[in-house]
């Protein structure tokens, strides 16, 4: 049975810039319509598998674990009903940052990535990348038109995700970077940020630098702020094979 909903499809043919067939369109009978909408069916779906494609592609999301292997026992604390509204991407809509605050190994980037991965299954544009390497490629640029395109690049996605701020130390250039990079997507587009410093101890992530506390304004003006408290998994997970190789030798030399 044909799908008579013609100015349905002729608004998919119109998406998918198909102008010859829209001008052709009235004369065509009902076989050669079941044809033409399977074909625009097939058609959507290649586009569609080859935009997933390339957006994973530049988002530089990498290998990692899946929200459903979380372990939300582990942490000593860990809003998991915040985390699941994130997940409905509403943040992005809104324009609301998203900040993940917590120590080492509690997980921070891996809901990061499972956020930017949401994203853009859903058709966004995501760019994941660590503070270090975010500043190190801003500050090694070569000119002013050279550094304009990467601030570009880096004010472009519609979810930029810049992991392990607060690891290292930086300069003025840096902080002047980071802020040009927060003021350019500033109510515009999201960020997700991972640290392990408290907001009160970003004058030592940037020390005696004034614009830390703009930089710090502009992310929490819009902010959903989620503290992540307990040990490193990654601890307990090398610990647990640790002990799982040693039983296992000591099952070898009992046998």
């Amino acid at each position: 049975m044909i799908d008579n909903d013609t100015a349905a499809w002729q608004a998919r043919a119109e998406a998918l810039k198909l102008q010859g067939l829209l001008e052709h369109w009235s004369s065509l009978d009902d076989t050669q319509l079941k044809l033409i909408h399977e074909l625009i069916q097939w058609e959507e779906d290649i586009r569609g598998q080859r935009g997933l494609e390339r957006r994973l592609g530049s988002a530089h999301l990498g290998k990692f674990k899946p929200l459903s292997d979380f372990d939300w026992a582990w942490p000593a604390s860990c809003d998991q009903a915040a985390i699941a509204e994130l997940m409905t991407l509403s943040f992005i809509a809104s324009s609301t940052n998203v900040i993940l605050v917590g120590p080492n190994g509690v997980g921070k980037t891996m809901l990061a990535l499972n956020l930017a991965h949401r994203a853009v299954t859903k058709g966004h544009r995501a760019l994941f990348v660590t503070a270090a390497k975010m500043l190190g490629d801003l500050t090694s640029q070569d000119g002013a038109s050279a550094l304009e395109r990467r601030l570009r690049y880096y004010a472009r996605p519609d979810v930029l995700v810049i992991d392990e701020l607060g690891y290292l130390s930086y300069n003025n250039q840096h902080a002047d970077l980071l802020f040009e990079v927060v003021n350019r997507r500033y109510e515009n587009k999201p960020n997700i940020i991972t640290t392990n410093r408290p907001f009160g101890e970003w004058g030592e992530v940037f020390p005696n630098i004034p614009c830390v506390v703009s930089i710090i304004d502009r992310l929490v003006h819009h902010s959903e702020i989620l503290s992540i408290d307990g040990e490193s998994y990654r601890v307990h997970e090398a610990t647990e094979r640790a002990g799982r190789k040693q039983a296992g030798k000591k099952r070898a030399k009992a046998s």
